[in-house]
This record gives C-alpha cells, structure tokens and sequence, in this order.
C-alpha cells in the first residue's frame, strides 16, 4: 500500500482544517508509520480510502484516534523553569487576598504541564483559593492527564520536595511509575478544546500557558489561536507562549515584558 503525493496532500489539508496544524511533506513517513497498521486492521485498501473515511465524519471515533495519532505530544515535567520562575517570584506574590487565582494550560497534553503548575499553586498558595484547567484536542492524552501516573523517568525534572509532598512512588504491578497525589489530581480539570473551533465557556484567567504548540501553526492560524484567547484572559492577566515562538507583529492587544512572556493590559 502506498502513499501517494495527491492522498499525501488530502490529508494535509484535512489537518490543518480539523487542528490548524501544517503537515510538512517531510512527515510523510511519519504518516506511514502511525496509520498503516490502523489501515490494514479496518480491512481498508488504500490510504485515500481512509482520508475519506475519516474527513466525511461518517466515524466520529475514528476521525478522533486518527486526529490523536497525528497530533505530536511532547511535554515534561516544569518544562522551560525560567516562566515557573517567573510565576513563582512575579505574579503570585501579588495575587490579592481572597481572588481565586486561575490557570489556563490551553494545550495540556498529557498533564505534565497542569500538575506542575499545581503543585507550585500548592506550594506557594496553599489553602488560599486557585483553580487550573487543562485543555487538549487529543482525547487520548487528555485521558492520560485525568490519570495522573507516569513512568518514574518522568520525574526527573521535578524538584525533591515536591516528589515528596504531591507524589507517589508505585509499588508491586504499578512498579516503575508515580502518581500525582488524588488530592492535588482534584485541583485540576480537564477539558477537551480544539483552539481552531468555538472554545469553551471555561471563564477568565489570571495566566494562560499555550507552549510549545504555536510552531506548528503558520502566521495566520498563531493570529487567528492568540486572538481566540484574549477575551479569557483577565485585565492585567499574562501569557506564556514557548522560547521558540514569537507574537511579535502577529497578535495586538499583548505587550512583551520578558522572552515568551506577556501581558494584557488593563
């Protein structure tokens, strides 16, 4: 079975329409490697036949797996510490008694993101009111997320004491992995959000994390993300873009305070 150029492009089109993603042509073997086996074992012929399959919404299931296949996920544990920094030593000091403080980690993937920034809310806040939510397209990784268990390797990047404090070492069948404490896995809630559709009513936030995911996307799919997202931010409210993306000349209504940092103003 081959994967023609035409098959190729559909696809293509197909994936930046659904997630805003562009597909370079240099993924065609990673198209190869995630789908085909799924191809083979629906007893379909041909790429293109499952391209459309999945683009005429006939099998919301399928059109899903295929969306979390093709969708790359890459995250860690406080991943980029110069922004946990920042939220730690900058804005917390100055949340007003009594606010609920909220979060936003638009693109949540599997939770690393989300329970990092929960267990420094813990730390730092403490009993004082916060709130987090996590978003994804991808209902696989979402599900990982609401888990909270990870391969120990996963802990690498995660300070001592909250190990401590927010984890939990598995032991006999669950050998080799951890797990984010229940009462800290509460804190946090997970929604499924496409940034390319109508997003949720999730309410205002005093931060939005959206890292890592804007390189995916070309100059007009960042303007078109970035600006679905202000009306949830707060009035003086910052966001966090990855150290390798730049809103610089694509979205107004942000000013630059520090690399990959921003803010709302009032």
């Amino acid at each position: 079975m081959k994967l023609t150029d035409q098959e190729f492009d559909f696809l293509r089109k197909l994936l930046y329409d659904v997630s805003g993603i562009s597909l370079s042509t240099e993924k065609k073997p990673l198209v190869i490697g995630r789908l085909t086996r799924r191809i083979e074992s629906l007893g379909l012929t041909s790429y293109g036949e499952y391209f459309r399959l999945i683009a005429s919404k006939a099998d919301p299931d399928e059109r899903q797996w295929a969306m979390d296949a093709l969708t790359t996920n890459e995250t860690y544990f406080f991943r980029e510490p110069q922004h946990f920094a920042f939220l730690s030593e900058t804005i917390l000091p100055r949340v007003a008694a009594g606010e609920t403080f909220r979060v936003w980690s638009a693109a949540s993937s599997s939770g690393e993101e989300a329970y990092s920034i929960a267990m420094l809310l813990a730390e730092r806040l403490g009993k004082r009111p916060w709130e987090i939510v996590g978003s994804d397209l991808s209902t696989k990784v979402l599900a990982k997320a609401r888990r909270g268990q990870y391969p120990i390797e996963r802990a690498e990047k995660i300070p001592p004491s909250y190990l401590r404090s927010f984890c939990l070492k598995g032991t006999g069948d669950q050998e080799g992995t951890f797990m984010i404490e229940a009462w800290l896995r509460q804190r946090v809630r997970f929604e499924q959000a496409n940034l390319m559709e109508a997003l949720p009513k999730l309410g205002l936030f005093d931060v939005i994390f959206l890292r890592n995911v804007l390189i995916y996307f070309d100059p007009p799919t960042k303007r078109k993300v970035v600006n679905s997202l202000l009306p949830f931010m707060k009035p003086n409210g910052y966001f966090f873009s990855g150290h390798s993306e730049s809103l610089t000349g694509l979205v107004e209504g942000l000013t630059q305070i520090k690399p990959a940092i921003y803010r709302k103003p009032t």
